[in-house]
């Protein structure tokens, strides 16, 4: 078996990266909420490693990336795909710097460069989903631009790559990601957030037989929508979100939780951003 591989969102996971948070004091130019105590943080985040382990997967801790604080959230600056990686360019200028970092921890874990976006294309990984292994979703938003999807069709030969217009919502200054509006958490099914959810997108769902579960009702801006498949119907979810999980596990799903208030909700980034799944298989 090779060592990475992930055109999955919801296979076993094997193999994934993560990175340690480093020095925030730049907490406010990335738009973080507020300021993450450092000592919570790195607990919190050495309890995401260990639930993560605890699901049978090979945890890569990557160093931290200092002066950068969206920088742990890795799902962002690539995508790992059967050839290798694709380096992607994010919209948010802040976070290009990432891209080379990630480069050199993903060779370092045995991770080929695929294929490399290159100015003027814009993409970031949360855009992205993998609805098979030959089927990828991707989400045109402020982040991820035309040119940015033209250069993944490229990049992925052989690969169906369908695009959906993403909501304004609150605006440029505030990201919304495809993967902030549905986590798959097996090939039949998803937890979604109904109301902003492309139009075109429910359909191709329904026409999958994806059964959809909704976020509870005042749990999507606390990241209940945001929920990493450990395996297909197992999950790891940010705690806090009750009603929702109890929604999960009455679609048969076993979730499991990490604290993150630090981690996860002061940077608006949940399980699946915190994550860089290398291989799943």
């Amino acid at each position: 078996m090779s060592g990475y591989g992930a055109q999955s969102m919801t296979a076993p996971l094997r193999r994934v990266l993560v990175r340690q948070p480093g020095e925030m004091s730049r907490w406010r130019d990335y738009g973080w909420r507020a300021e993450p105590d450092p000592i919570l943080l790195g607990a919190e985040h050495e309890g995401l490693c260990q639930a993560l382990a605890a699901a049978g997967a090979e945890v890569i801790v990557a160093d931290p990336a200092d002066g950068n604080p969206d920088a742990v959230y890795v799902y962002d600056p690539a995508l790992v795909c059967d050839s290798g990686s694709i380096l992607l360019r994010p919209g948010k200028e802040g976070r290009r710097s990432e891209v080379e970092l990630l480069e050199a921890d993903l060779e370092a874990a045995g991770v080929p460069v695929a294929a490399r976006l290159e100015a003027p294309a814009c993409a970031e990984g949360g855009d992205t989903l993998w609805l098979d292994e030959r089927t990828l979703l991707v989400g045109r938003g402020y982040r991820t631009s035309d040119a940015g999807i033209s250069a993944l069709e490229q990049a992925l030969p052989g690969v169906d790559v369908l695009a959906f217009d993403l909501p304004h919502l609150h605006g440029r200054g505030e990201v919304l990601h495809l993967l902030s509006l549905i986590s798959p958490l097996a090939d039949d099914l998803a937890l979604v957030h109904l109301p902003l959810l492309p139009v075109r997108l429910v359909e191709l769902l329904e026409e999958r037989g994806v059964e959809l579960v909704e976020v509870a009702a005042g749990e999507f801006d606390s990241l209940g929508c945001n929920v990493l498949a450990l395996a297909p119907r197992v999950a790891l979810a940010l705690g806090g979100n009750p009603a929702t999980r109890r929604r999960l596990e009455a679609a048969g799903v076993d979730v499991r939780v990490y604290r993150g208030e630090e981690l996860s909700r002061k940077g608006d980034g949940g399980p699946t951003c915190l994550t860089r799944p290398l291989l799943r298989a």
